[in-house]
């Protein structure tokens, strides 16, 4: 390889490597900030207060037009399955980093 063609590569990698970072930091603040809810989520899905609004879901005592995905059967344990495998995801990735170094 050239040094023009080098530079060339080496510059298309400064440019991925950048916007990586940065969309990877914005996500891990994201969800950071997020958090808090999924533990909120959690708590709730495993409370009897989510089965009374569930059974009133079921009998027809929630409005049809208002939004409640948080009553379906899936909606809350799929994201907290998620985030488990979000959890796992993040865990690999640092223990590779931590193994090779921060590079």
């Amino acid at each position: 390889m050239n040094r023009i063609d080098r530079i060339k590569a080496m510059e298309e990698k400064l440019d991925r490597a950048a916007a990586a970072i940065g969309a990877a930091d914005k996500a891990l603040d994201e969800y950071s900030m997020a958090l808090d809810d999924i533990r909120k989520l959690a708590a709730y899905y495993a409370s009897e207060q989510w089965m009374r609004d569930f059974d009133a879901d079921e009998a027809g005592r929630i409005p049809a037009d208002l939004k409640r995905g948080v009553l379906s059967e899936d909606g809350i344990f799929d994201l907290l399955e998620e985030n488990r495998a979000l959890q796992e995801k993040l865990a690999k990735t640092l223990a590779k980093v931590i193994k090779k170094g921060s590079f």
